[in-house]
């Protein structure tokens, strides 16, 4: 079965390339494109698209606006397809907010591969979105917020987590719960240059925790959170009894970079029993084998369950292949890592 594909935007010329790149491999297919929301809103119901690719700066109604409405009254997958600006990339991450699987940013002249690499991920973007649970998402009620007083842990304990589609709204939730006392957090989130920045800021303006863009060398805090920088992988290391920061932009590793599964086998080398790992939502396998180590290190590790999950890809491989110690809806992971890292405090 073909995956049916809307694209909305304001530029013909934009509508004519993402229609001829998306159509390319035959196992997607533009069944039609919008000029502006308007437009949009009568092609979806004439046309009943399984994916929706939607910009955000467009006539007549603000592409998020129109997002909005969408998502409460007839939700659909839908990938922005976004300007690589400061702007852009705070609009982009409120869609996510918002419901929107995923995005892109459109080709310039400094993406790297220009439109070769544009085309092939917005197909795997879509293909991601035409396997997410959006509607059963909307209907379901969110499992309850569990309280977390504490997560304290001895000195040397870590917190790792991994996601890629879905996971700026999953990673908001873990990070929300989380209390100020917790060990550092780092954080592999599948993300191109330019918004894993903005994504820190956004963390760290909704949550309790600091939460910043990891530098290289950078040292290991309680109470903060170090999102990997897009386009490096992002590494733990101990260096003078103290764990820091590690970035490289050596060869992709299951496909990505960063990568899920990098920063987990590093967890796996560096902490060991002293950390605890949560995979979430996301399409693929990235972070099954380094999540499997860190628990053969010792580590607690929870995978997002079914239920809650946006993309039930990653977790399900890791739970699969014996990675996975419980799993969890993501409004329980932080009280499944907190009570994992209690344990440790109790065996100090």
């Amino acid at each position: 079965m073909s995956i049916k594909v809307l694209v909305v935007d304001d530029s013909a010329l934009i509508r004519k390339v993402l229609t001829r790149t998306l159509g390319r491999d035959g196992d997607i297919v533009v069944v039609g494109a919008a000029e502006d929301p308007i437009d949009a809103r009568e092609k979806i119901k004439t046309l009943n698209p399984d994916v929706v690719t939607l910009d955000i700066e467009m006539p007549n109604m603000n592409g998020l606006a129109f997002l909005d409405k969408l998502m409460r009254l007839r939700p659909l997958p839908v990938v922005m397809v976004s300007t690589l600006t400061t702007k852009g990339a705070s609009e982009t991450l409120l869609a996510l907010e918002l419901g929107a699987v995923d995005f892109v940013a459109k080709p310039n002249a400094n993406l790297a591969g220009g439109l070769e690499a544009f085309g092939e991920n917005l197909r795997q973007k879509v293909r991601a979105a035409s396997h997410s649970d959006v509607q059963g998402k909307s209907m379901k009620a969110a499992a309850p917020r569990v309280p977390v007083r504490t997560a304290a842990a001895p000195a040397g304990a870590l917190i790792a987590i991994g996601a890629s589609t879905g996971g700026v709204e999953a990673i908001r939730v873990v990070l929300s719960d989380m209390p100020t006392d917790c060990p550092p957090i780092v954080i592999a989130q599948h993300m191109p240059p330019g918004f894993t920045s903005r994504f820190a800021a956004r963390l760290d303006e909704v949550t309790e925790l600091t939460v910043l863009e990891a530098q290289d060398r950078m040292p290991l805090e309680i109470g903060h959170a170090y999102v990997a920088r897009g386009d490096y992988h992002l590494r733990v290391e101990r260096s003078s009894g103290q764990l820091k920061c590690r970035l490289t932009q050596d060869e992709l590793a299951s496909g990505h970079r960063p990568s899920v599964d990098v920063l987990f086998e590093s967890v796996a080398k560096s902490v060991g029993p002293m950390a605890v790992g949560a995979i979430l939502t996301g399409m693929g396998r990235d972070g099954a084998r380094g999540l499997k180590l860190m628990r053969e290190a010792g580590s607690y590790t929870v995978g997002q369950s079914q239920a809650s999950a946006l993309v039930y890809g990653m977790p399900r491989v890791a739970f699969e292949e014996g990675a996975v110690v419980d799993q969890a809806p993501v409004e329980g992971i932080a009280a499944r890592l907190a009570a994992a890292l209690t344990r440790l405090k109790t065996a100090a």
